[in-house]
């Protein structure tokens, strides 16, 4: 019966190497949105000046909007690799040792509060842009973006207490 268990065990743990479809799935997909904000950078590029104010802020949001998805991306592909599959090996000395300060909870407050830094954005275009908007539409994207402000606000507070309780039996 213990050789069974001891089976079950292996394959189980064997089964979080599957994850590494996922994470170069995502690297895959970050290289062909690196091409999209290459496009996007080069049409700002050309039409710079022939762009009002509001329009160049628009589009430079648009930028920042775009490397704070990647980053999301970079993050998740790194700290999921990293607390599922296997540690980095840090061959020179100096490159992957922030890697292992990243757990899932403090992952789970940093992804939602760059959700909300992505939704910040989106909603200063909209605001920007209201003449294209109803009512109805900016009081919707305002109460979503809410909610994504409460949501990293929740995870954040229950990473703490989580992380106090955690001093706590540490001490005890």
């Amino acid at each position: 019966m213990k050789r069974l268990e001891l089976a079950i065990e292996s394959i189980i743990l064997a089964s979080r190497w599957l994850l590494v479809a996922f994470y170069i799935g995502l690297g895959l997909a970050l290289a062909v949105y690196a091409l999209s904000f290459g496009k996007k950078l080069y049409e700002f590029i050309t039409t710079v000046f022939m762009l009002g104010d509001t329009d160049t802020i628009l589009k430079m949001l648009g930028l920042i909007d775009a490397a704070l998805v990647a980053s999301l991306v970079v993050m998740v592909i790194i700290s999921g690799y990293e607390n599922f599959v296997s540690r980095f090996d840090d061959q020179d000395g100096g490159g992957v040792h922030w890697l292992g300060t990243i757990d899932v909870g403090s992952l789970k407050v940093k992804v939602a509060s760059t959700i909300v830094a992505i939704s910040s954005i989106h909603l200063l275009q909209v605001f920007l842009n209201s003449s294209s908007y109803s009512t109805d539409q900016l009081m919707w994207l305002t109460i979503i973006h809410l909610a994504f402000v409460v949501s990293a606000l929740m995870l954040a507070y229950i990473d703490r207490l989580m992380g106090l309780s955690k001093g706590k039996k540490d001490e005890a």
